[in-house]
């Protein structure tokens, strides 16, 4: 009996460890033209023959996707937006307001330094727009210095000349 019942069992075994063996593979191109496998038959799929039971990719190498591609430094231009180049400002308070304009756009810890005339009119700041107060009749150039963190010059505008056209106190 014991004998009998181990048969079977053998039995068993082996026609799952058949069957196994035995499936199908199919493949087809989907309407998009990608190439689906499956073991389920479609209209149109082609059976795929295998030549043994293990199946073995290549090995490849990932050890180009570990590399660090270089840091491309950014090349910042800076440029003075208002008042433009040959602009007249009228103006019998004397404000002007500066704006500059940085690309590409500048990162955080970079500083802007507004020089009038030659001279430096402020510590340097994180905002790119300046309010001169009271400045005097007639010509004046205006110049804009980019800093980054560290606190060396990254880029520095052409200069811009304005003129300052106030009323007449006579």
């Amino acid at each position: 009996m014991k004998t009998t019942l181990l048969l079977l069992v053998m039995l068993i075994l082996t026609s799952f460890y058949s069957y196994c063996g035995d499936k199908k593979i199919y493949s087809w191109k989907d309407k998009n033209g990608v190439l689906v496998f499956s073991d389920t038959p479609k209209v149109g799929a082609t059976e795929v023959k295998l030549t043994s039971q293990t199946l073995s990719m290549p090995t490849i190498d990932t050890s180009i996707l570990d590399e660090q591609q270089p840091v491309a430094a950014k090349s910042y231009k800076v440029a003075i937006s208002s008042p433009a180049d040959q602009d007249t400002v009228r103006e019998n308070s004397g404000s002007v307001y500066v704006t500059s304009r940085i690309t590409p756009r500048f990162e955080n810890g970079f500083k802007i330094q507004l020089l009038v005339d030659g001279a430096v009119f402020a510590e340097p700041s994180n905002t790119s727009t300046f309010a001169l107060r009271d400045v005097n009749r007639g010509e004046h150039t205006l110049q804009v210095k980019l800093f980054d963190p560290q606190g060396s010059v990254v880029s520095v505008s052409p200069i811009s000349t304005f003129y300052m056209h106030r009323a007449s106190s006579l």
